[in-house]
């Protein structure tokens, strides 16, 4: 199969080019600058020069293609105080895509996230699917419009479907949520939780998740929605206390009130409960993570090497 691919230089996206084409699939990635057209190339995949607001390159080339794979999201921006425009240029990238791949039968995978999905509960894949469900935030809610805009590609005979990745995709490398944990320990002098630290995060290793994505391409139904979670709740405070033994720092609650100022941007995430479940996952697709969970991974210390080491 000839895949086309946005974020296919980034965190998960370079887990999944290699994943693709040792599976026999060609693919041709979108980069927006030099260093990822680089990348992809060494990594075996063609490459189509743009970014998500060229709509024009978008649409050519998935309609080019015999499936799509849609990863990138703008999140410098999004991070930065400009979600609205971040989850603009999606959803304007994913109504490209659905018009390019309409009646066609071509699978469309799209990128999403668990968190915010059912607050007070473990979220399964049935949550978010239908519109008007609560979310936790208007991030969480922009996310789920889009993901459900992809569902209902399916009516217009797309192969469409919606994985959805937890905040911590973890491994050798990564310069997310736990990277960016990891230097506010090291900023602040000690590793912290919020109140009691008993909320839970879910998790996955970013080669489980890339092995997911290749197995939703090939093989979801159209309107699937896929849970790439290994782990279903990592508490917060057994992820402060390997942060803390690893930097050899003690490990503090932090009171909710001062959150925001203690961990920053992250402060408003970093409390939440998010406990969530791919058991329809693994039943439909025999999908079964074999890569170490968080802690074991934390443990391993390569997030703890100082870019000077």
């Amino acid at each position: 199969m000839r895949v086309f691919m946005t974020g296919a230089s980034g965190w998960i996206g370079s887990a999944v080019v290699p994943e693709l084409i040792d599976a026999g699939h060609q693919v041709v990635g979108l980069a927006r600058s030099d260093s990822s057209a680089q990348a992809l190339t060494a990594a075996g995949a063609e490459v189509v020069r743009g970014d998500l607001d060229d709509l024009g390159v978008l649409r050519e080339a998935a309609s080019a293609a015999d499936g799509v794979i849609h990863l990138a999201f703008k999140h410098d921006i999004a991070f930065s105080g400009g979600f609205a425009e971040a989850a603009g240029a999606d959803r304007r990238a994913v109504e490209t895509f659905g018009e390019a791949l309409a009646g066609s039968g071509k699978p469309f995978v799209l990128a999403s996230g668990t968190i915010g999905l059912a607050p007070g509960r473990v979220a399964t894949e049935e949550d978010g699917r239908n519109a008007g469900q609560p979310a936790a935030s208007e991030a969480a809610r922009a996310r789920l419009a889009t993901a459900q805009l992809t569902l209902s590609f399916a009516s217009r005979k797309v192969r469409s479907s919606v994985v959805r990745f937890p905040p911590t995709v973890h491994g050798e490398g990564d310069h997310g949520f736990m990277a960016a944990l990891v230097g506010v320990a090291r900023a602040k002098g000690v590793s912290g939780y919020i109140g009691d630290g008993a909320n839970r995060w879910p998790a996955v290793h970013r080669a489980d998740a890339a092995h997911l994505v290749r197995l939703a391409l090939e093989a979801a139904p159209a309107g699937s929605i896929l849970h790439a979670v290994d782990e279903e709740g990592v508490p917060i405070r057994e992820v402060a206390d390997a942060i803390g033994r690893n930097l050899g720092l003690p490990v503090t609650s932090v009171p909710p009130e001062d959150a925001d100022a203690h961990f920053g941007w992250l402060g408003p995430l970093l409390g939440m409960d998010a406990p969530t479940s791919s058991a329809v996952t693994r039943a439909s697709y025999g999908w079964q993570p074999t890569h170490p969970g968080l802690i074991e991974d934390l443990d391993k210390g390569h997030y703890f090497v100082t870019p000077s080491a």
